[in-house]
């Protein structure tokens, strides 16, 4: 008896066993859900290929010159006339006040000109009155024009474009032997060259 009811047992187990065993079958042979399709993004449609436009050639760029045209030359020269000498005392090359009252006249609207022609030069000259040696005043001539060329450059001038020449008591815009008449020749003129 003992071995029917183990007999019987073992039956129910093994029946149990596969049930469960079937029903793992079942589960796992139950159809498998088919995913939901991700909508695929589509590229956009070809667009015909455009032509590219015809290709313009751009103007020619306009070298600007170095140096300025006779109409620009002519405004510099009413520039320049406005600029009145600079006047100095006798055996001295400093910039007087008054001097330098004179120098400062149309100083900016002339150096935004000559800004544009770097390669033209103004003359700085330097003058003196016809006392003393030849030598001596053309190297007080040349110290009144180099002043008067740093003081310009202080004022914007660009200094690469001013240059310096001493006429000693050369070219005397005064001829008489008088104080009045030598305070004329102690000068320092702008120019063009």
């Amino acid at each position: 008896m003992q071995n029917r009811i183990f007999t019987g047992a073992v039956v129910v187990l093994v029946s149990l066993a596969g049930s469960a065993c079937s029903q793992k079958k079942v589960a796992a042979a139950a159809p498998v859900k088919a995913p939901v399709p991700v909508e695929e993004k589509k590229a956009p449609a070809p667009v015909a290929a455009e032509r590219p436009a015809p290709r313009q050639e751009a103007a020619p760029a306009v070298a600007r010159s170095r140096t300025p045209d006779e109409a620009t030359k002519k405004v510099i020269q009413n520039l320049l006339d406005k600029i009145q000498d600079a006047y100095f005392d006798y055996d001295k090359y400093t910039i007087r006040p008054d001097a330098e009252v004179a120098l400062r006249a149309n100083v900016k609207e002339l150096a935004e000109i000559l800004r544009q022609y770097p390669d033209y030069k103004l003359v700085v000259e330097g003058y003196c009155d016809e006392r003393g040696s030849e030598e001596y005043n053309v190297a007080l001539g040349d110290a009144r024009a180099k002043h008067a060329k740093e003081f310009m450059a202080s004022l914007g001038l660009p200094t690469d474009q001013m240059r310096t020449i001493s006429y000693g008591k050369a070219r005397q815009v005064c001829q008489e032997a008088s104080e009045d008449c030598w305070q004329k020749n102690r000068r320092a003129h702008i120019s063009q060259p």
